[in-house]
């Protein structure tokens, strides 16, 4: 069996080697370097060619969203997750804009962390769901504060064609960071069910992947994480 490669980025020793011991105890992964600041991780990434890099915010030298941005230009394969003890709304924007796949802190549980890891290699992006719940407060509060201010149609604000019931269940749940087998599991379906609805919501909300379908589902409040 081919294990999940792992690159960890992380200005301090201690938690590397915590997650080096978390993830090296997974039979499916694999910690193949560690990299202490953002040139070191931009360096071993191109080096060690990881299928993930758990990558550190605040770094020495680059920071972990400045290295995000120049992994993912040279090695667009290459799934970056951010792991970080920030749960700033900016940070989040931020490391989507660089090009990171998922946004986890620090204190996730071992095997909820494992699972992004696997969820990553899938193409699926997971937000942490507190994280998660701030940016869509964001969102209202923004979209409230320009409701009765004449703009000017924006092409982000196109009209979008409607999504069925069940699809706005199934974007709620990868809004609030589930991946496909946590959505089956909620909803009782299968987890191709699930792949199909998520490929619908993709076309429908005109988006590349799940991260960029979960911000505009945000953006443009069509779900509401109570």
């Amino acid at each position: 069996m081919n294990k999940i490669r792992v690159l960890l980025a992380d200005d301090q020793d201690i938690i590397r080697t915590g997650l080096t011991i978390i993830l090296n105890h997974q039979p499916d992964l694999e910690v193949v370097g560690q990299a202490a600041d953002g040139p070191q991780a931009v360096e071993l990434a191109r080096q060690l060619q990881p299928d993930v890099i758990l990558m550190d915010i605040k770094m020495p030298q680059l920071n972990g969203i400045q290295a995000t941005r120049r992994i993912v230009a040279a090695q667009p394969r290459t799934q970056i997750i951010m792991l970080t003890t920030y749960d700033n709304d900016d940070w989040v924007f931020d490391a989507i804009r660089a090009g990171a796949i998922g946004y986890l802190l620090k204190d996730a549980a071992g095997d909820a962390l494992a699972d992004a890891v696997r969820g990553a290699v899938r193409g699926e992006s997971q937000i942490d769901p507190t994280v998660a719940r701030k940016v869509l407060r964001e969102f209202q509060h923004f979209n409230a504060d320009r409701s009765a201010a004449p703009k000017q149609p924006a092409e982000d604000e196109l009209p979008l064609e409607r999504l069925t019931d069940r699809e706005e269940e199934v974007i709620k749940l990868l809004a609030a960071g589930l991946s496909n087998k946590e959505i089956a599991a909620k909803l009782s379906l299968s987890e191709g069910t699930v792949k199909n609805h998520i490929s619908a919501i993709l076309g429908k909300l005109h988006a590349n992947d799940r991260t960029q379908a979960v911000l505009t589902a945000l953006k443009r409040g069509l779900v509401d994480l109570g």
